[in-house]
C-alpha cells in the first residue's frame, strides 16, 4: 500500500526485517512511511534539516519575544505577609 507523498508504505514487520533498505530508500527516494494504524515516517537527516532548520532554544525565544512597552500594574501586596526578598526598606 502506497500513500501519496511517500515513496512507499511499509508494514511494521517489513520495516523490522528491512531497516537498512528503508534507511537507504529514505535517503535516495524520500520519506518512507511505516505502519497503517499508527503511522511513522522515516526521512533522511538531510531532508529533516532542510524542512525544519535550526530551531532556537525556548529560552532564547522567550527573551526575544517578551512583551515590551507594557505598563503593567503589579500590586505591592498580594495578600501575603511574607517579606519580599531582595527589597530594602529605604525604597531602593
Amino acid at each position: 500500500m502506497d500513500t501519496p507523498g511517500f515513496a512507499r508504505t511499509w508494514t511494521v514487520a517489513e520495516a523490522k526485517a528491512r531497516l537498512s533498505e528503508i534507511l537507504r530508500l529514505a535517503d535516495e527516494q524520500g520519506p518512507q512511511r511505516i505502519g497503517v494504524r499508527r503511522a511513522f515516517v522515516v526521512v533522511s537527516e538531510r531532508m529533516w534539516r532542510e524542512k525544519a532548520p535550526g530551531r532556537e532554544p525556548l529560552g532564547r525565544w522567550l527573551v526575544d519575544n517578551v512583551p515590551r512597552g507594557l505598563n503593567l500594574d503589579i500590586p505591592r501586596e498580594r495578600g501575603s505577609r511574607r517579606e519580599i526578598p531582595f527589597a530594602s526598606d529605604d525604597g531602593e
